[in-house]
């Protein structure tokens, strides 16, 4: 089966070409790789065309620039992947062996994050067990899929936050993930700069806050803050 890697992007100029060449291997596997750009003000269009057999424009937001890049893509499965995640080596084959063996329709990674401090070990630990017992995956953990089942689960909810959190509640009615135990590796530089306790507060909150219903958009402008580093003040 073809396999289609969408990566979402803004204004990743200064990483992008390592992004994608890590992923040249598995465009001459016979992937596709489509870069969807959410409006960048520097180079990260042009830097990304090179490297990738689509590069497009789409609207800001990364779960409608992930709709776009999705509804161009030919493979049989998706595999959405953040600019700040690194796939394991053979991810391309992981995915599609796994999949038929296990006759599962979506999946995701087991996650890894990059930084060596102690308590990024105990978070990390907690997504992966959290997300098995659940059977919900978050965007970090490299979600894939078929795509004849994103596309009949609708694709990524158009909101501004926990759009990976939504599609997994969708995508468990046509059955439980796949849940590789092999790492993807995703960026600890937001833990790092903003502070670990803090940043595992607001991860929480965040979760628990839209499971009692608050508005996504009000989350991403908290969201938004921490960034900035203004959530604390």
């Amino acid at each position: 089966m073809k396999i289609s890697i969408v990566i979402p992007v803004l204004n990743e100029a200064p990483i992008i070409e390592e992004i994608l060449s890590a992923l040249q291997p598995y465009r001459l596997a016979g992937a596709e790789l489509i870069v969807v750009d959410g409006g960048s003000t520097d180079a990260s269009v042009a830097l990304s065309q090179p490297l990738a057999d689509r590069v497009m424009r789409g609207p800001q937001g990364r779960a409608r620039q992930m709709n776009v890049g999705a509804e161009a893509a030919t493979g049989e499965i998706l595999l959405f992947l953040h600019a700040d995640t690194r796939l394991p080596a053979t991810a391309d084959q992981l995915i599609v062996t796994k999949m038929e063996r296990h006759g599962r329709d979506w999946g995701r990674f087991d996650v890894r994050l990059s930084g060596r401090h102690l308590l990024l070990r105990l978070v990390e630990g907690s997504m992966n067990l959290r997300s098995r017992l659940s059977g919900i995956a978050t965007g970090d953990q490299a979600i894939f899929v078929r795509r004849e089942v994103f596309k009949a689960a609708g694709g990524f909810p158009e909101i501004d936050l926990m759009e990976d959190i939504t599609l997994s509640r969708i995508l468990k009615r046509h059955g439980p993930p796949l849940c590789l135990w092999q790492r993807v590796t995703t960026s600890s530089r937001r833990w790092e700069e903003n502070g670990y306790l803090q940043t595992l507060f607001l991860m929480w909150y965040l979760r628990l806050a839209y499971f009692f219903g608050a508005s996504p958009g009000n989350l991403a402008r908290l969201y938004g803050r921490s960034k900035e580093g203004r959530f604390w003040t």
